[in-house]
């Protein structure tokens, strides 16, 4: 994570006040990490009336495989993608925020900081005002702030546009108060502001990916001990590309299904005396045994979990061994996990990633909390895996 003002570190996104931000995977190429800092100033002061303070920017993510795992104490294996959120700030002596959104012609969000509580406000200001009361609860000095948000990262697609609103709001937020925040503390911040604020009970992983994710890497997380491993990742050097399709089905995580499963999750981990769902498989290690123990009901999630984990691992070493070819497979049975045991797709994803297949890709499955969103897919001839969250000083 870096950037200067000469030289801002690389990345995409941003859109003008009044344009629809483009899909993932269609339309117009993401703009460049400088016009998507410029494109935020400018609308920053056409809100405001006055220069930001800070800008930042943080991209959006797509999980390569280990769907669901997070919150179960097991492995990720996302990469960053190009499409990146803006967020530009600047401090307000009058105890008000201001939140503003390039995405919608509506009139801004504003409120007493006071006032921020869980629920209030609610939608999409709900994320970045969360992310405002966890650093004033951390002892920030924000008395009150405007923010402008500009974004390429398509909502509820699946590719974390939550988690780089996040990331960009925290970093921007902690310029401003003055403290030198690192990936992961901005990663928490967005989480916490996610569970408690939007309410949706988030792991880790999307946050982390949007903190932490290197260009032309995938990032391996271990979600129960934070160890992360940057593991080389370059489709078109193996004669592929992955891509990433939209399905225009927009999913709400914070509705109560995705809860639910992880409702499910935590109650099997606790019939079985463990922490998490990984700590019985690594205290186990018969997967057979495991589910034997638990009620029919839970017996799915569990199986996906475990059997998800696996697979994680087997495309990091398929990876590091060069054989991006063979990952395809594995996910084209990643998805007929989350479709069967654990019940998270819908008919448009599954018609995609069947067409995909049938069309001769390598491998597809859907990618996010489910219900919608995007499908990646693994295909014979690349698209570049985006950078992680960077600053963009204002000129010096």
């Amino acid at each position: 994570m870096s950037g200067t003002a000469d030289a801002p570190p690389p990345g995409d996104g941003a859109a003008p006040r009044g344009h629809r931000p483009p899909e993932a995977g269609a339309g117009p190429d993401p703009r460049s990490s400088t016009e998507l800092a410029a494109a935020a100033r400018q609308f920053f002061e056409r809100c405001h009336g006055a220069p930001a303070d800070a800008v930042w920017t943080a991209p959006g993510r797509v999980n390569l495989i280990g769907e669901h795992t997070d919150y179960n104490g097991g492995l990720v294996l996302p990469v960053a993608l190009p499409h990146r959120t803006a967020v530009a700030a600047a401090p307000r002596d009058d105890g008000l925020v201001v939140l503003h959104s390039a995405a919608r012609s509506t009139a801004p969000v504003t409120l007493p900081v006071a006032d921020l509580r869980p629920g209030t406000p609610d939608g999409w200001a709900a994320y970045p005002a969360g992310v405002l009361a966890e650093l004033r609860a951390s002892g920030a000095d924000l008395p009150g702030v405007s923010l402008a948000v500009v974004s390429d990262v398509p909502a509820g697609a699946g590719l974390s546009s939550s988690a780089a609103l996040e990331v960009a709001t925290a970093g921007a937020l902690a310029d401003l108060a003055g403290i030198d925040a690192d990936p992961r503390m901005l990663a928490e911040t967005g989480r916490l502001a996610e569970h408690r604020y939007a309410g949706v009970p988030c792991g880790v992983m999307d946050q982390l990916a949007v903190a932490c994710c290197r260009a032309d890497h995938a990032l391996l997380l271990d979600t129960r001990d934070g160890s992360q491993d940057h593991i080389p990742f370059d489709a078109g050097a193996a004669g592929c590309s992955l891509l990433v399709v939209d399905t225009r089905v927009r999913h709400r995580l914070a509705d109560g299904a995705y809860a639910r499963r992880r409702a499910g999750c935590e109650e099997a981990a606790r019939l079985l005396g463990a922490a998490d769902l990984r700590e019985a498989e690594q205290r186990t290690g018969a997967p057979e045994s495991v589910l034997a123990a638990l009620p029919a009901d839970l017996r799915p999630l569990v199986r996906h979990v475990m059997s998800e984990n696996t697979r994680v691992r087997r495309v990091a070493r398929l990876l590091r061994a060069g054989g991006v070819r063979g990952v395809g497979p594995l996910l084209t049975s990643g998805h007929a996990s989350l479709r069967d045991d654990f019940a998270v797709s819908c008919p448009e994803v599954d018609v995609v990633v069947a067409a995909a297949v049938a069309a001769g890709a390598l491998g597809a499955r859907m990618t996010g909390g489910g219900f919608g969103g995007s499908v990646v897919v693994l295909a014979e001839t690349a698209v570049r895996c985006g950078s992680a969250t960077g600053r963009t000083n204002p000129p010096l």
